[in-house]
């Protein structure tokens, strides 16, 4: 794995401060039944982090105290923490709307025995990864088997009522482009998503989202081993819209890693750039009960600007 942190520190990106804190996204472990070759956290099945009871405990403290609404839950496979279900349960009791950022195939792991009726029952927002609505590319990127494993994943959340009218309960799927390249238009995308999944497959969504590749960690090495990382840093750049820097993720949320120190996003903490929050020079989320974040500096680094480029690019798709 190549160092990528050292070829973004330079940087003339622009400097951004917090707004009011709205969301807690929350890295519950580096774990994941699959290995993909975009992924920005260096997830795989053979990754050990996972976050403790403990700081699980820690993490709910929190939000009694903030009054946080909106948790947002990650990983690797979120859902290979056990104690996710206790996790989700504890913050759907507080009324706080739960998002799980699943990658399908995890519903049918060993373990996993009722995930989806589960997430159902919470009445947690499904945001899942679905590269393409092609058999070829979604494999390329992300292995043999994946592709048909999560089209009976999104069959069984749409019979569970996920994508569904009516329901409540919210299926949106993501997209990452195959390599160094922009995501092309999102509403377009999402038209195109939703003929091939429907006519092909009965499968329906609510919305699609689009993320640009970060070129961290995975994607990032594997940009330098090609020999195409500065073109790609090049692509972003050039594509740099000043208009985006308003929705841009870090100023409405707070990313926790499994260990509960927070970081400004999900991608500076794949990069250890803590966000500073305190006058610690790393601060525990239990150290921010009762500090307001609001106006404080975020951290910017060359990586940024694959959140600004083009249509811009965040955790909610783009802008």
């Amino acid at each position: 794995m190549h160092a990528i942190l050292p070829l973004l520190e330079q940087t003339d990106f622009p400097t951004i401060r917090r707004g009011k804190l709205e969301t807690l996204q929350v890295n519950l472990g580096y774990r994941c039944n699959q290995q993909c070759l975009h992924c920005h956290v260096n997830a795989s099945p053979k990754r050990k982090e996972n976050m403790t009871s403990e700081s699980v405990e820690e993490l709910i403290a929190f939000i009694k105290a903030s009054g946080i609404k909106r948790l947002d839950l990650t990983g690797g496979a979120p859902e290979l923490n056990p104690n996710f279900r206790y996790l989700v349960t504890e913050t759907r009791k507080l009324g706080v709307h739960v998002i799980d950022r699943c990658n399908l195939t995890i519903l049918f792991e060993p373990g996993q025995e009722g995930l989806a009726q589960f997430l159902a029952d919470q009445q947690v927002e499904i945001v899942a990864s679905l590269p393409c609505y092609l058999k070829e590319n979604v494999e390329k990127q992300r292995g043999k088997g994946v592709f048909d494993s999560s089209l009976a994943a999104l069959k069984v959340l749409n019979r569970l009522g996920y994508g569904q009218p009516n329901t409540g309960l919210v299926l949106n799927l993501m997209y990452n482009p195959q390599g160094p390249s922009l995501p092309p238009s999102q509403v377009e995308l999402e038209q195109a998503y939703r003929q091939h999944l429907k006519d092909d497959y009965n499968i329906v969504f609510s919305n699609l989202y689009t993320l640009t590749n970060m070129p961290i960690q995975r994607f990032g090495s594997m940009l330098i081993s090609k020999g195409q990382f500065e073109g790609y840093m090049q692509l972003l750049r050039d594509n740099f819209k000043q208009e985006n820097l308003a929705g841009v993720m870090c100023r409405s949320l707070i990313s926790v890693d499994w260990q509960g120190y927070v970081y400004d996003c999900d991608f500076n903490q794949m990069l250890d750039l803590p966000a500073p929050l305190s006058n610690k020079p790393r601060t525990h989320i239990r150290d921010l009960t009762g500090v307001d974040v609001e106006g404080k500096p975020i951290v910017v680094k060359d990586h940024c600007y694959g959140c600004t480029a083009g249509q811009g690019s965040s955790c909610g798709g783009a802008f």
